[in-house]
């Protein structure tokens, strides 16, 4: 099965990317996500405050939007960072359901 990252935005805007290499080491691609977390100024989305690999997922791609995804570089890095992250093969982050799966 090959690895893929599906990024939904609800109007009916996806983005679909094939990593082109394997996915980052778990470590990378928390520090991966938790400096893109800060550099997007995103928010934790629970009132606890925690921050959950998920929440980074559904944040930073809400707050990059569709066009950052049409960046190659960029959306490879998410997408490796994704399936690091996670240890999925294939993962769909839905950002207009707030839903990883």
């Amino acid at each position: 099965m090959r690895s893929e990252v599906v990024v939904k935005f609800g109007s009916g805007e996806e983005a679909r990317v094939v990593p082109d290499a394997g996915p980052m080491s778990h470590d990378e691609a928390r520090q991966w996500l938790d400096a893109e977390f800060v550099a997007h100024e995103c928010e934790p989305l629970r009132a606890s405050g925690k921050v959950l690999i998920v929440d980074k997922l559904l944040s930073i791609a809400q707050a990059v939007g569709p066009a950052q995804f049409q960046q190659a570089g960029w959306a490879q890095a998410f997408a490796r960072a994704a399936l690091g992250a996670t240890g999925r093969e294939r993962v769909t982050v839905d950002v207009a359901a707030l839903q990883v799966s």
